[in-house]
């Protein structure tokens, strides 16, 4: 036996390991399972949560069991349960976003799909880097990573080295349809009523493209890019860490960081990725980078140090000064403002940032009068 014989015969058994697996996981999570009864209730608890002040799911909670069980009927008979969207736009970072959000009735069969479908046939498949919206991952796993990656290269090449950003164009107005639609019959389409659905909800939003919104678009937006990740680091043998339409390579040389962005655009435009050119840098690693909005240092002495952007503290400046003018008109109370301030607290209490939650702290109680951590002097 040669040794071309001997991979194909490896490659062989993987694929057919592969698809065996996929089979089984068919036999537990199908369609079945997403009009399940005590799966569309578990969805709807999750759908629920955070938002029980709003009048729409006030009145769906009223007659909840009656909804499910309408619900479920409604899936069994293959009707389209599309309920439209509510569209709106909201700025964030001083960018303007068109969310369309779904109704009530229509987020329910959407986390059960999620949970009960799309997730387990789709996420499983990610590279282990990729740790946007995975359950026990998310942006802290992905800053692991990021020093992970940073203490390979420094035992490698020490200090000395470059950093690649690439940053996609309108992420979720640029997916195809076709490619992702693709990619759900590769995984589930033998189960003609599951693929019927994940069909009415990618082409709710048109012809092209995916909305701000949407769940079932979350998954599918991290799926879309999975054949180009698994590109990358299987065929070019890069460490990178992807984050949605955010990434970080890292290299030795500069020419060999030039060369992979050349490398890449071909790729890119295989699968309809657009990329931002005024965002894709090389950079010096012995001057620090700025990944989803922290900023990670390399000593000398191999220490990395990651503290919290610029720009994020000086928003988070601007907001509280924001809060204190809405505190003095009554159209905001004490405790949702401390809420929202603590959502930021803990995000930066992962960073080495001490003394810029001191100072952010001082300041909260200069302008409020009392502590961000409610029960403290």
């Amino acid at each position: 036996m040669t040794s071309s014989e001997r991979r194909a015969g490896r490659y062989q058994r993987r694929k057919e390991k592969r698809e065996a697996k996929r089979q089984e996981l068919l036999k537990c999570f199908n369609y079945e399972s997403v009009a399940d009864l005590d799966n569309l209730y578990k969805a709807m608890k999750l759908s629920c949560k955070g938002v029980n002040w709003k009048a729409s799911v006030q009145r769906y909670n009223m007659n909840y069991l009656r909804r499910i069980l309408q619900t479920r009927k409604d899936l069994l008979a293959k009707k389209d349960i599309r309920k439209g969207f509510y569209n709106f736009y909201t700025v964030e970072r001083g960018k303007k976003r068109h969310i369309q959000s779904v109704h009530i009735t229509e987020r329910v069969i959407q986390k059960s799909f999620c949970n009960n479908a799309l997730a387990p046939h789709l996420l499983r498949t990610l590279i282990y880097d990729n740790g946007a919206s995975v359950k026990g991952k998310g942006i802290h796993f992905a800053f692991k990573r990021i020093k992970v990656h940073l203490e390979r290269h420094y035992r490698k090449y020490g200090r000395e080295g470059y950093v690649l950003l690439i940053d996609y164009s309108n992420y979720f107005g640029n997916i195809q349809h076709k490619p992702l639609l693709d990619i759900y019959f590769k995984a589930f389409g033998e189960d003609e009523r599951l693929y019927r659905l994940a069909k009415l909800f990618v082409k709710a939003f048109g012809d092209e493209s995916l909305g701000l919104g949407s769940e079932s678009s979350q998954v599918g937006a991290i799926t879309y890019t999975n054949a180009i990740h698994h590109y990358i680091k299987e065929v070019m043998r890069i460490m990178f860490v992807p984050y949605m339409d955010d990434n970080a390579f890292f290299f030795g040389q500069k020419d060999t960081a030039n060369e992979t962005v050349e490398a890449l655009k071909p790729v890119y435009e295989k699968h309809g990725v657009t990329v931002m050119p005024h965002k894709t840098n090389v950079i010096k690693l012995s001057q620090g980078f700025v990944f989803m909005k922290a900023k990670f240092s390399l000593t000398e002495t191999g220490k990395i140090v990651v503290r919290p952007g610029r720009k994020s503290i000086t928003r988070q400046r601007q907001k509280l000064h924001t809060f204190k003018k809405l505190y003095d008109k009554g159209e905001m109370t004490l405790a949702e403002i401390r809420s929202g301030y603590m959502s930021w607290r803990g995000y930066i209490g992962h960073m080495d940032s001490a003394r810029t939650m001191y100072n952010m702290d001082m300041l909260f109680a200069r302008l409020f009068k009392a502590h961000p951590i409610k029960g403290w002097q």
